[in-house]
């Protein structure tokens, strides 16, 4: 009996040593100039020893690669700029704590909001898993996630910010 009692108080404190792993659910919504749209699927956050996994499971998007960041403001709501409505505006700009203020990739030494390239396949879907080793689900509690309509070169050159063109679908993290 005293062992038992031993092996129990054991593994209870292991347990409670060990903390859980945490996660979120993204949904992700297709955005334009007029707003929030219909949603096209979700994206999981969960913490691990190697940094933030992100598995996207989305539909409904265009073949192809896609500039995906984490953006500074937990908004998707259009904004006017120079007279004209634009799509998830009200996200701000690439999340960039560390003011490195230069577009590099999700592991060099500029946005830590720079994700890699999300990968649409011929049906529309992306699930790629990623890991992005200098992010904690913490970090981007009450950003959001972007996706933008063209793919991303991780440059300034020849156009700002990867060149990804306009933001096509945006989801809050909470």
């Amino acid at each position: 009996m005293k062992w038992n009692i031993l092996l129990l108080a054991t593994t209870l404190t292991s347990c409670a040593i060990i903390p859980p792993e945490a996660s979120v659910s993204v949904t992700m919504n297709q955005i334009d100039a007029q707003g929030v749209g219909k949603p096209i699927g979700e994206i999981k956050l969960s913490d691990s020893p190697n940094g933030l996994i992100l598995t996207p499971d989305l539909a409904h998007l265009e073949p192809g690669p896609h500039g995906f960041h984490i953006h500074e403001k937990g908004s998707c709501a259009a904004l006017e700029k120079d007279g004209k409505m634009v799509a998830g505006l009200a996200a701000g700009g690439h999340f960039d704590p560390l003011h490195a203020e230069k577009h590099e990739g999700p592991v060099g030494h500029g946005h830590l909001g720079d994700l890699a390239v999300l990968e649409v396949n011929a049906d529309g879907r992306a699930t790629q898993t990623m890991t992005l080793p200098r992010l904690k689900l913490a970090d981007i509690k009450g950003r959001s996630v972007i996706i933008h309509e063209g793919g991303d070169n991780f440059s300034d050159q020849p156009k700002p910010l990867g060149g990804g063109g306009g933001r096509i679908a945006c989801g809050l993290i909470q």
